[in-house]
């Protein structure tokens, strides 16, 4: 079960797609604004490692790794360009403005 843990970030100063990156107890995250939601996600990618923060999002909100351009959905983790890597997707929520992820 997931223990959901508050940020620093408050929700209504996150800039719609614009990366924050953070440390939660001892994971590093990336957290976007997306389509009303707020996304969250390991800040390295499951293939070679590589720093999201220099990563972006498609035309279809699909993260883009700036290595080899593998694309991830953000929504569930999924590697949409058929290499077979997930990406660790963490649960969100919004409480009195402040984001909480869930950490397992």
């Amino acid at each position: 079960m997931y223990q959901f843990l508050s940020t620093s970030l408050l929700w209504d100063e996150l800039i719609e797609g614009k990366f924050e990156s953070l440390q939660l107890a001892d994971k590093q995250l990336i957290v976007v604004k997306k389509n009303n939601q707020a996304h969250a996600f390991a800040a390295t990618c499951p293939h070679a490692g590589a720093s999201f923060c220099e990563g972006w999002l498609d035309a279809h909100d699909r993260l883009v790794c700036p290595l080899h351009k593998y694309r991830f959905d953000i929504v569930n983790g999924r590697n949409t360009t058929g290499e077979g890597y997930k990406l660790k997707i963490y649960p969100t929520k919004i409480e009195e403005n402040i984001i909480f992820i869930g950490i397992w």
